[in-house]
């Protein structure tokens, strides 16, 4: 039961990424393909651009959302690829309490720079 629920998770979690994503990639590019063009003003990827959309409480939260969702999604997918290695119990007890704890660090340390920037 508790492993058919992360699965939901994990598939909800892609869900969540897709269309995080589509959002990120028509704002980039649609901006790329308008400054090409000369109708944008400014470069999508020029660093002062960048801090400014960073800026926007917007950009900040779906940042961290998708940061969250893409650590969940690729670190259990990736502990669930190692679990197929048909280890040890305290083994996979390892991993999976490694994989979380470095999801945790990672969520952690990528959220404070996501506010910090806002922030400053």
């Amino acid at each position: 039961m508790r492993e058919s629920k992360l699965w939901v998770y994990h598939l909800i979690a892609g869900a969540v990424i897709l269309v995080l994503l589509g959002i990120h990639m028509f704002i980039m590019h649609l901006d790329a393909i308008l400054y090409s063009l000369g109708v944008g003003s400014q470069n999508p990827i020029d660093s002062g651009v960048v801090f400014a959309r960073s800026k926007e409480l917007f950009f900040m939260i779906t940042y961290i959302i998708l940061l969250g969702t893409a650590l969940y999604h690729g670190l259990y997918g990736f502990k669930n690829i190692l679990m197929e290695l048909t280890l040890a119990q305290k083994s996979e007890k390892f991993i999976s309490g490694f994989l979380t704890l470095c999801g945790v660090l990672l969520f952690a340390y990528g959220t404070f720079a996501a506010v910090f920037v806002f922030m400053k």
